[in-house]
Formats: C-alpha cells, structure tokens, sequence
C-alpha cells in the first residue's frame, strides 16, 4: 500500500510539471543529461528530472569441490528518480534522489517507524562565499571514493567487498566544503562533515554521539574532465595524465553499530524488544580510516583504495561483563582495479579486494576476490551493457564463483 501511494504521489507530480507550462519553460535535454527540465519564468529556479534502472542477472556456484550447486537470480538492482537544480538564486542548489526498487528500500525497522526507506538523497548545497559551500541534508558522507561514486557510473557492475565491509555510505547531517590552488595546476579540496551517526532515514533515537569526517584530495595535475575522479572507467580519454589522492578520517562517537553508522545494532542483556530504550545498547567509538588514489591517462584507468576500522571496545558485553556475540567489524581491506579501453565504446576491467577482519574479534576469515569485467559502453554511463566474473576466496570455507550480467540506463 505505501509503495502504490508513493507511485501515486510521483505520478501527480510528473504530470502537474508537465502541464503547468505557463508557469516555465520546459527543456528536453540530449539522452543521458535528464528527462526533462524545467526552468520559472523569472529564472529563479530551475529543476531537472532524471530516471534510471539497472536490471541484473547473476549465477552463483559453490567452488570448493568443483562447479556445483548453482543458483540464480534476476532482478531490479536499483530503479532511482532524480530531481535537482537550484532555488531563488544559482548559488543556493538542491538535489533530491528517491529510491523504487525494493533494494532500495530494504531496511525498515522500528527506527524508520517501520518505513521503506525512500529516500536516498535530500540535500541542499549553499555557495556563501568564494570557494565555501555549505550541505545540508541527508547524501553519502565523504569516506571512501567508490561509495562515492555513482552506481551508475560504476566500472563494473557493482561495487567490491571493501566497499560493502567498511563504507560509511549516507546520513543526515551538514558538510563543509572547500577548495583551492597551491599552483596553476596543483588542485586541493577539503571536506569536514558531522552527521547523526545512525545511517539514512533514522526517525527515531539518536543512539550515542555524533559522527565527525574530514577528507582532504590532492590533484597535482589538476582536475579531471567532467568529473571524472568520480566515475569507472576514463570515457573522456584524458589527454593529459590525471591523478588524484584522498585520504578521510570518521569518528563515530559511541557508536552502537557493528560497521560504524551500518550494520546492526549491538544489544546487551537480551533487550532487543526494548530498541528505543537507550540503556539497552553496546557503544564504544569507532574510527575509519580511508586511503585512496585514482589515476586516469588516454583510456586506462586506476583505482585502488585501503580502508581500516577500529574500535576503542569492540567486543559487546551484557551488565555482568559476559558478551553478547554482537561485536564491531574491525579489521581493514585493499582494493585495486583497472580498466582500459580496446575502443571509444568498449572497456575490459580487472579487480583484486582483499577483506582480513580481526579473527579474534570476529571469527570472520580472510576474503580474496578476483573480478575480471567487460563493458560495452552504448552512450558511456547512460546506457551501457556491463559482465563480469568474480571468484571469492574465503580461507577454509566455501569459495564461490559468481557471474553477473547488466544492462544500465541512464536518462
């Protein structure tokens, strides 16, 4: 029933911008730059609406004895309605992204009031002064660069493991950003952020303190075309080689999670019934450190990243000090991955993540992932058709085999 009022409510929308046409003007832009823009009379607002999907098919296979033991799927890996542009003046912008599918919206609990979580990003960003902007809102904190980066301007079809273990993905708070020349063409960029400290779409209890990020960037050959330092794959063939180095540091003040503001809360003497009383949760501070570097040069492109989580009490105990099982995932992770492209629109993809956990603390083996990826880029990100093949070694367990395919696209 919420999902069909949602739909409702977008449909509405849509349908009121389109006919109000003499209130604004509306722009039709190229394939992949939007939907449809509209634009007030007066030009003191502007909004452009964008839709993509991703429709993924994947095959699993246990690997330890030989291939055996397959399992399939198919399905809407995300389905995401955008709207931004700017508000009164062009210095005041807003971006504003809802997810449909039900990934998407995966994760309702008593501190959603037991809602999908639609929304992903609700941000406004006001440029005060000079090279100063001010976000606030909700949108993904400046940790680590994949997280960053689009889905759907990814290299390969998804994500790594190092991403999935340690990121620190999205929540509501304010970011200060800045950046400026040490020469003509070495480029610094600065980010601090405070957040709740509780992950997306929290609308009940603020467990513990807040959570405090600084990111710094460094271009020592300038910045990349059109963004580029955050998309998969060098589409726009720098002619001139282009790196950029970044390193963000998060404290997350009495956490209660078992990743930081991700994962699941940490429970002490059996109160799980009890989630909003504040007494009932293991909290300890918890850092993250990440390291990272993207270079991009006439189609061949390089990523790679480090990240490291620790935790000042890591292990969750009840009252009487015996523990709960529950404990935070710390350990850290390395990610490489490259890609070159054969051609304007084709690309292959090679990647190495490596996952070493605390075992003491977790129990948790070492992963080994080997992802080899082919991209036919039809109108670069916005319309694309992604494979890859991923080989997971997981110390003495069951090592897996998976195989994905993706059609993505982009308007």
């Amino acid at each position: 029933m919420k999902v069909s009022i949602l739909h409702k409510v977008v449909l509405i929308f849509c349908t009121c911008m389109f006919l109000n046409t003499e209130a604004q003007k509306t722009i039709a832009p190229e394939f992949g730059k939007g939907l449809f823009k509209l634009v007030g009379k007066d030009n003191s607002w502007s909004m452009k609406v964008g839709l993509r999907f991703q429709s993924l098919a994947t095959t699993n296979w246990n690997a330890s004895n030989g291939i055996s033991n397959p399992s399939s799927s198919m399905l809407i890996r995300r389905s995401r309605l955008k709207f931004d542009g700017f508000a009164y003046s062009p210095k005041l912008k807003y971006k504003v992204e809802l997810g449909l599918s039900n990934r998407d919206q995966s994760g309702a609990s008593a501190y959603t009031s037991n809602a999908p979580r639609y929304i992903l990003d609700a941000l406004l960003k006001w440029n005060f002064s000079g090279n100063f902007v001010l976000w606030f809102g909700q949108t993904k904190l400046p940790g680590n660069r994949e997280r960053v980066i689009s889905s759907a301007n990814l290299q390969q079809v998804d994500r790594s493991l190092l991403n999935s273990r340690f990121t620190i993905d999205r929540d509501m708070g304010f970011q200060l950003r800045h950046h400026f020349k040490l020469t003509d063409t070495f480029l610094v960029k600065e980010i601090f952020s405070m957040a709740q400290g509780e992950g997306r779409n929290i609308t009940t209890g603020n467990i513990g303190g807040h959570q405090y990020t600084t990111r710094i960037e460094l271009f020592p050959f300038g910045d990349f075309t059109s963004k580029g330092d955050y998309k998969g794959s060098d589409l726009a063939f720098e002619e001139q080689p282009k790196l950029s180095l970044g390193i963000a540091y998060d404290f997350n003040n009495n956490a209660s999670k078992t990743r930081s503001n991700q994962g699941s809360y940490m429970f002490i003497d059996n109160t799980k019934d009890k989630i909003l009383n504040d007494r009932v949760y293991h909290r300890t501070n918890i850092s993250t450190l990440f390291i990272d570097a993207m270079y991009k040069h006439k189609g061949f492109s390089l990523m790679a990243e480090y990240a490291n989580r620790d935790a000042k009490d890591p292990l969750a105990k009840n009252s009487d000090g015996s523990l709960t099982g529950d404990e935070v995932q710390v350990g850290h992770g390395l990610n490489i991955q490259t890609g070159y492209l054969v051609s304007k629109t084709v690309e292959v993809s090679a990647r190495y993540t490596n996952i070493s956990l605390d075992k003491i603390i977790t129990g948790k083996d070492s992963e080994n992932q080997y992802t080899l990826g082919l991209s036919k880029y039809v109108a670069g990100h916005s319309l694309k058709v992604q494979t890859d093949l991923s080989y997971t070694d997981i110390g003495f367990k069951t090592n897996q085999l998976l195989y994905r395919l993706q059609v993505d696209i982009h308007f």
